[in-house]
């Protein structure tokens, strides 16, 4: 019985010994796969594998804390937890890391378990092998078969022209021959006799006929002079390159982000600026390569890489130590859109008080295109653009057809009020579609509107 008792306690404590072991080599190792998503998610916006972003890289940052300072995964942990009060204890190897990187404030992660920051490192000592991208020339996009398609179609046009041409000239040589031959005999003599000799002879006869002729090519002269007037200053379609490439694509289709976070003045007042190169460095202070799904046909990684380089140039930034060398580059941009002098318009009346009012519109007249922000009514639907052009006329007649369609919100706290006593007059006054009132009716077609 003694002994029976004495071999099933050796038994219970190498059952302890065995768990509390894995237990340890577990929270030792950690799930490099689990860490890649916490690492992403809490650690990227300072922190590189490989390269030194805000904060230094992480990789094998277990091996490289161990030999600078001489601690283990224990002080990782609470640094990672809170290092401010790491540093506010006096450990010395936490106030060096501190000083090295220009006092920089790191953000602290009480949320995190041990667990959590077990697998985070094991990430950081062993990352998983990236899984292999598609690439997109595997797959032959739709404007390359368009452009395929197209361009078939005009060598179809330019053989059938050639082939058209060339029977021509077969039937002026025909007609040429039978000329030289008729010459030749007897018959000439009488045709000549019968033949008008000169122009004058021929307007004497036919007057009627030529000032009829000179009247219809005046008329078409004068219209295409006027039409040629009109669409002076007209550039629709317009697209200059510029000097840093920018898809609003791939930033304002396939990472959704606001128009108004760059654009930030359109709502606050008349003009939309171009952003400042600072804008810019809110994001790629952090993001120094494209690593995103989307490639526009004929450019690659390399190409957007690149580009962001471009960025850094002009702000003076460098990656490598993090900071600015105040060694600036400006950028010339090319407009695209630019209001003549002479012509007032406000951006944030438009963008705020007119928002619901022009989507509603516009979806109203185009239900099978609709849009979702206010700035597509103008400017299309620039997140679909990798190259902003001017969508619209941006015509006097095409912004005085909006105002004629465009119906008017009076439920809106400020037209409520502001048009509080003008409603019934307004209804009465303006009956068509029901009494709705279109933004003419309140204004938008006084000429002191636009021109000043």
């Amino acid at each position: 019985m003694i002994s029976w008792r004495k071999h099933y306690k050796q038994t219970l404590i190498a059952i302890g010994l065995l768990l509390s072991t894995s237990a340890s080599i577990y929270g030792q190792d950690g799930d490099p796969k689990n860490g890649e998503k916490l690492f992403k998610a809490n650690c990227t916006a300072c922190h590189a594998l490989d390269k030194q972003v805000i904060g230094p890289p992480l990789k094998g940052v277990v091996d490289r804390v161990k030999t600078e300072g001489g601690v283990g995964k224990d002080w990782l942990h609470k640094w990672i937890k809170d290092n401010k009060a790491l540093r506010a204890s006096g450990d010395k190897y936490a106030n060096e890391i501190f000083e090295k990187y220009n006092k920089t404030e790191m953000l602290v992660f009480p949320n995190l378990t041990d667990k959590d920051i077990d697998d985070i490192l094991a990430y950081t000592t062993n990352p998983p092998a990236p899984e292999e991208k598609k690439t997109p020339e595997a797959t032959p996009s739709t404007e390359a078969t368009t452009a395929s398609a197209s361009d078939k179609t005009t060598t179809n046009i330019v053989i059938i022209s050639l082939l058209a041409i060339a029977g021509l000239l077969v039937w002026i040589l025909i007609k040429l021959r039978q000329l030289v031959k008729l010459g030749q005999s007897e018959d000439l003599a009488g045709l000549n006799e019968t033949r008008v000799k000169s122009f004058s002879e021929i307007y004497q006869k036919y007057h009627f006929v030529g000032k009829g002729i000179i009247a219809i090519l005046a008329l078409l002269a004068t219209y295409g002079i006027w039409n040629w007037i009109m669409w002076i200053g007209v550039y629709k379609g317009y697209k200059p390159e510029q000097p840093i490439y920018f898809s609003h694509k791939i930033h304002a289709g396939e990472n959704k982000i606001d128009c108004q976070l760059c654009h930030s003045s359109a709502k606050y007042g008349k003009v939309s600026e171009i952003p400042s190169m600072n804008v810019c460095m809110n994001c790629h202070r952090t993001i120094s390569e494209y690593n995103g799904k989307y490639m526009e046909p004929g450019k690659d990684k390399a190409f957007y890489d690149g580009e962001i380089q471009k960025i850094y140039a002009a702000t003076g930034w460098d990656p490598q130590k993090a900071q600015y060398t105040g060694k600036t580059q400006p950028v010339e941009w090319t407009r695209i859109h630019n209001m003549p002098d002479f012509v007032y318009f406000n951006h944030s009346q438009h963008v705020v008080a007119g928002e619901q009012a022009i989507i509603n519109s516009f979806n109203k007249k185009n239900p099978n295109n609709k849009i979702d922000v206010v700035c597509k009514a103008c400017h299309g639907k620039i997140d679909t653009m990798n190259v902003v052009q001017m969508a619209n006329d941006f015509t006097m007649g095409w912004c005085i057809e909006c105002h004629r369609t465009t119906e008017v919100d009076m439920n809106n706290g400020y037209n409520k009020e502001y048009f509080k006593n003008l409603h019934d007059k307004l209804k009465k006054q303006y009956p068509k579609d029901g009494g709705k009132i279109t933004v003419d009716a309140i204004g938008g077609l006084e000429c002191g509107k636009c021109h000043y």
